[in-house]
This record gives C-alpha cells, sequence and structure tokens, in this order.
C-alpha cells in the first residue's frame, strides 16, 4: 500500500496497526485515502482516512482517539 503524503497520519496509521487494526484500500473514492477497520468484530469501529485533510495533525488526533475508544 502507498505511504500518506503527511508524516503525522502516517505515524496514526503505525498506532493503529500497532493496535489491531487493519487498512483497507479506498477502493476508488476520490478524497479517501484508505479506511481503517478494528478487527475484533466491532460493526461501529471504522473510519475513513482522508487524502488532504485541512489539518493534518487534527486528522491524526482524530485517528488515534477513535483507536483508543475501542477496549475490550
Amino acid at each position: 500500500m502507498k505511504k500518506h503524503p503527511d508524516k503525522h497520519i502516517r505515524a496514526a496509521l503505525e498506532y493503529a496497526q500497532s493496535h489491531g487494526w487493519v487498512i483497507v484500500p479506498a477502493g476508488g473514492s476520490a478524497h479517501a485515502f484508505c479506511r481503517l477497520k478494528c478487527v475484533r468484530g466491532h460493526a461501529g469501529h471504522m473510519m475513513s482516512v482522508w487524502s488532504t485533510p485541512k489539518s493534518p495533525e487534527n486528522h491524526a488526533r482524530q485517528i488515534r482517539r477513535k483507536i483508543d475508544e475501542c477496549k475490550e
């Protein structure tokens, strides 16, 4: 898979993978870089990762927050 152009979001994606989340290619979406999905079977635990968010640092924080919400 291609690397995200922003270093903050790349770090957040690595954080997600280290916590057991899977990166799924966006599949033709013009705005989404990829989707993150929880492999623990939580249907609501997924999110889109944007290619060019307005604030990459904030988007990276949102990704980390979503990962941290998933506790089991």
